[in-house]
This record gives structure tokens, C-alpha cells and sequence, in this order.
């Protein structure tokens, strides 16, 4: 028994997978946000930015992802790019709006640790699979991946893990210790679902 060929996705379920992917990741933010929580990647940075400078989040995240772009549009081609910039762009509007549309007055932080870190993973696998992603260290994580073969989840942990403890002079020890439960929750989604050839679609 032969497998059928991959079949590029058609324009509007990239549309939808932005826009649910993109959304699951915002959810997740809120989540983090309101716990006083920190995450990994170009995410992490731009909350690293945003408790040092007290500048919006969302601007923030989308101008510590320009200079990402040049590798994406080298390594990952010209569709990818486009696409990721929409998908960052859409996820800095939605931080935004977001607490415009749903207020969250209070959350368990072992909650917001765990389902966050699950719905952040969880979007980032939908975007993946559609070929963008959130830019910065995204970018670099999926051209690893192809170039050589690494699991994203597993190398994305690793640079997680270096921010997360960067973050140290902003969080108490067990807003930290939830912090990283969140990555290791976002990136354990992502090493287990998201493998080199088990998702051919383009």
C-alpha cells in the first residue's frame, strides 16, 4: 500500500489556520499574563521586554521579530515568510484586542502554567503544520529542524530555557519554577506532535 502525495493547502484553511492558530496562542498569553508567568522565544523575550521597559507587549514582539525575516525569506522561502509575518501581526492585534473581548479576573497559576502552555504549543503545532509560524526563534528552530533533522520541541526547550532564567530579576521563585512548567507543557505538545516527516503537507 502506497502513500498518497502531500497536497499544498488550499488559501482558505491557511486563513483559518492562521487565524485558530494565532488565536489559540493569545489565549494562552492571557493566561501567562495574568499569572505573572514568563515564557520561551521570541514570546519570552518580548515579556522579558515588556516587565523591563513597561512598553506594550504587542509592539514589542512584533519589532523584536523584523530582523528575523531576512533568514526566514533565505532559509524558508518567500511563502513561509508571508505568512509568518501574518501570523505575527495577527497575534500582535490580538493581544491587544483580546482583553477588549474576554477578562479574566483571577486564575489558578498551576492552570495558567499547564493550559496555557498546552494551548501556546498547541497553536504553534497548527501554524507549523501550515507552514509559519511565529518568527524570531521559530524561524530558527523549524530551518534546524529541516536543515538537520532536530525535533523542534526538544531545541526550542533548550533556548526556553535560557530565557526563562534570564527572566530571574522580574519573577519570585515560584512564578519562575511555573514558568518553566509552562514551557516544558508548550514544548512537550510540541516534541510529541510535531516530528520530522510525520506531517507532509506543505
Amino acid at each position: 500500500m502506497t502513500s498518497s502525495p502531500a497536497q499544498r493547502h488550499r488559501p482558505y484553511e491557511d486563513v483559518q489556520a492562521l487565524l485558530t492558530g494565532t488565536l489559540f496562542v493569545a489565549l494562552g498569553l492571557a493566561l501567562f499574563q495574568r499569572a505573572g508567568l514568563v515564557t520561551g522565544g521570541t514570546v519570552g523575550l518580548a515579556f522579558l521586554a515588556h516587565y523591563a521597559t513597561g512598553l506594550p507587549f504587542g509592539p514589542l514582539f512584533f519589532c523584536i521579530n523584523l530582523p528575523f525575516y531576512a533568514l526566514a525569506w533565505k532559509r524558508m522561502g518567500a511563502r513561509f515568510t508571508l505568512k509568518t509575518l501574518a501570523a505575527v501581526s495577527l497575534l500582535t492585534l490580538l493581544t491587544a484586542w483580546l482583553p477588549q473581548w474576554l477578562r479574566i479576573d483571577s486564575v489558578q497559576p498551576l492552570f495558567a502554567a499547564v493550559g496555557g502552555g498546552l494551548l501556546v504549543g498547541a497553536g504553534f503545532i497548527i501554524l507549523f503544520r501550515h507552514r509559519a509560524s511565529l518568527g524570531g526563534l521559530n524561524v530558527l528552530v523549524l530551518w534546524c529542524q529541516e536543515r538537520f533533522g532536530l525535533r523542534a520541541g526538544w531545541l526550542q526547550m533548550g533556548i526556553d530555557a535560557t530565557i526563562l532564567l534570564a527572566a530571574w530579576p522580574w519573577l519570585d521563585a515560584t512564578r519562575l519554577a511555573l514558568s518553566v512548567l509552562a514551557a516544558l507543557a508548550m514544548n512537550f505538545a510540541l516534541a510529541v506532535n510535531h516530528k520530522p516527516g510525520r506531517y507532509m503537507a506543505f
